[in-house]
């Protein structure tokens, strides 16, 4: 580690878990530019009509050729294609992986910028009667969103306009960040990269640029057509001439054969308790009377096409609550501020099913199932509960929600156990999708879709009481704006398999396995299998290195549990496809072992595949790996380099194909590179074996 390493280490601030209004042109400019909208920002030609017209419509999964991510992620009913597929006489922006830009907030880093009058058309793959289009417009000069319209055409004919909003995107600054694009740092004692200084002990004060630090940029809104639509139909995006938005950035559109309503005959209706499903009047306490009724009668709770509006919690407890399916029932409310703060810290609330608290014993037989809920969060205050579902929920399932605008999807504060989280989609999140907080065990997260959260998609925390014996399998988390795709944070006994994780932005990567944020120790065995992970491997600013698709971090403790890496595939890596790292400060108390790899691909790495960055051992068995960026292990251990070798040691367990650890002189032979040069990697292709 080169001293210039260690100092930025050092000065770094031990960050939290959870992680006036002057319009100047200077500050607008300076955005534009570093968003790629301004001429001489990397960019491509437009796609070609004729020859996007000729190669047909383009299906991806995490803007991959599907063949590539064959069997890992969620199985869903809609089909993605990249606007940069698309016909279009707009801009393509992109790919960049660099934070704070467009592009690299996009699905594939890449994206279609329209300015008035310019528009994106799709040919639908299959039938479909359902789109969902992911979308930026500007932020307001001053903060706080603009609305814009969009025009929806199906083989040229007009559908409808659909009115974008910016009002849930565009975040600022340092942690928790703010809304206001003109605001000062808001921790003037935190070390900053940009100026590459501690600013407390700086003179002048550092001048940031504003914006400083915009993200968050994306937002997404679905869309019924009206009609069913065939394959080889047109949708057309167009930005009308007269549109407030100076310009429009189209991501992707997904199309979707939506079935009919789901009916339910005999339940506890909310019609029949007085629930407005227009949305104008507060359906709570009409919900609150269905509930009630039908546990007293053991019947479920039916909601009927609609939108209901709720404003608070309603707490949930041996009781199932279906809707007619997640396009056709909403439950929708703003956030409210609270006129003293609760107990908990809170100091607004807003719409959400939670289950009890687990002090007061928890709730128990709670069945969520084919509904929205949407929220109203638009900054990001980490004591506050405003997430989609809450509390405490043992024995219980939640299954076809479609949960958008709130802080989190799913936070459950346990101890807690036996909860299943299936085949729901989790989007446009202020923090996670989904974490499992405190004593959770025995549970399963499986098939759900994640896409644009403001942190961890999907994360394990052990807080205070370890989580055990729970299984993420089968998710698919694209473009977490912040921190990682899936993360575990100790823990005894869990499972992560079969996921695709794709994009991550910054301040993370696609797994990571994190001995921080106060967590209980690893204990058991950890196992980690089959996963594919895309274009992963974020820039540190802090540390000013590049981590791995998949990353260890020894924080707090070591990680000495057994954990077993089995049948991942890392592909497009922007550097390394594997680190492990321990905090500079504790290099010397920590370590990192028995991790063992086998049967892994590695294609593609702007670095290295291996970069050990701590004290301690890992095995490596049938890992291949090709289109390496740079020196395959990148050893510097814990950066003493005493004449023994390295203080982490590889142990090859053979059938390693591809040069990268043979190449490496064993057993433990420094090699380190504090900061290797980037190779960016051709496209992942499929992966033939003699």
């Amino acid at each position: 580690m080169s001293p210039a390493m260690n100092r930025s280490i050092r000065a770094e601030l031990p960050l939290p878990r959870h992680r006036r209004r002057r319009a100047a042109v200077a500050a607008v400019t300076a955005l534009a530019t570093a968003l790629g909208l301004l001429a001489g920002a990397p960019a491509e030609a437009a796609t070609s009509r004729d020859a996007a017209r000729a190669a047909g419509p383009v299906v991806t999964r995490a803007a991959l050729d599907p063949q590539l991510v064959a069997g890992r992620g969620a199985r869903v009913a809609f089909l993605e294609q990249e606007a940069e597929n698309a016909v279009t006489n707009g801009q393509l922006i992109g790919p960049d992986r660099n934070a704070y830009t467009l592009p690299s907030e996009a699905s594939g880093r890449r994206a279609v910028r329209l300015t008035p009058g310019q528009h994106v058309e799709f040919t639908l793959p299959a039938a479909a009667n359902a789109i969902t289009v992911r979308y930026s417009i500007p932020d307001a000069p001053t903060g706080g969103g603009i609305t814009a319209p969009l025009d929806v055409a199906g083989n040229g004919k007009r559908i409808r306009t659909m009115t974008l909003t910016s009002q849930y995107a565009w975040l600022y600054n340092q942690y928790p960040f703010t809304n206001d694009p003109d605001a000062e740092l808001l921790h003037p004692d935190w070390w900053i990269t940009e100026c590459s200084c501690v600013p407390a002990e700086t003179t002048p004060y550092p001048v940031i640029q504003k914006p400083f630090r915009p993200s968050h940029f994306y937002d997404e809104q679905r869309l019924l057509l009206g009609r069913t639509y065939r394959a080889g139909d047109r949708i057309r995006l167009t930005v009308p001439a007269g549109s407030n938005a100076a310009w429009t950035v189209i991501d992707l559109l997904d199309s979707e054969l939506v079935g009919p309503p789901k009916v339910r005959l005999l339940a506890a209706n909310v019609l029949a308790f007085g629930a407005d499903p227009t949305g104008r009047r507060d359906a709570a306490p009409a919900i609150e009377r269905a509930i009630a009724f039908a546990r007293r009668t053991g019947l479920p709770v039916y909601l009927p096409p609609g939108t209901y509006q709720v404003n608070r919690h309603i707490i949930v407890d041996d009781v199932t609550i279906e809707g007619a399916g997640n396009w056709y029932t909403t439950v929708k409310g703003r956030e409210v501020a609270l006129p003293t703060p609760a107990p908990d810290g809170s100091v607004h609330t807003g719409v959400g099913f939670y289950g009890r608290d687990a002090a007061d014993g928890g709730s128990r037989n709670v069945h969520l199932s084919d509904f929205t809920i949407e929220g109203d969060v638009r900054e990001r205050i980490d004591t506050d509960q405003v997430n989609a579902v809450g509390g405490a929920m043992s024995d219980s399932t939640i299954d076809g929600l479609y949960l958008r605008h709130t802080k989190v999807g799913l936070w459950f504060d346990g101890p807690m156990r036996n909860v299943r989280v299936t085949d729901n989609i989790i989007v446009d999140q202020i923090a996670d999708a989904l974490n499992f907080h405190t004593g959770v065990t025995d549970s399963l997260v499986e098939n759900n879709f994640v896409r644009n959260t403001g942190d961890d998609g999907l994360a394990m925390w052990s807080e205070q009481t370890a989580n055990a014996r729970n299984t993420f399998a089968r998710n698919t988390v694209q473009s977490p704006v912040l921190a990682n795709g899936i993360a575990v944070y100790g823990g005894a006994d869990n499972t992560v398999t079969g996921n695709l994780i794709a994009d991550p932005v910054r301040e993370g990567s696609a797994i990571q396995v994190g001995s921080r944020f106060g967590a209980e120790p690893f204990t058991g065995h950890l196992r980690i299998s089959d996963n594919t992970t895309v274009r992963a491997g974020t820039w540190e600013l802090n540390w000013k290195i590049g981590l791995g698709a998949i990353w260890f971090y020894a924080l707090d403790r070591s990680i000495d549990a057994r954990v077993e890496v089995t049948g991942d595939a890392y592909l497009d890596s922007t550097y390394n496809a594997v680190m492990l790292v321990s905090e500079w400060a504790v290099k010397d108390l920590y370590s990192i072992s028995d991790v063992h790899f086998r049967d892994i691909r590695v294609d593609g790495t702007g670095t290295s595949v291996v970069s050990a960055r701590t004290a301690g051992s890992a095995s490596f068995q049938n890992v291949d790996a090709r289109h390496v960026g740079a020196v395959g292990v990148n050893n510097c251990g814990s950066f003493h380099f005493t004449p023994a070798g390295s203080e982490f040691g590889l142990t090859d367990l053979g059938g390693n194909d591809g040069g990268w650890l043979a190449d490496w002189q064993l057993p433990n032979t420094i090699t380190c590179d504090d900061r290797p040069p980037v190779t960016p990697p051709p496209p992942p292709t499929p992966w033939t074996t003699p």
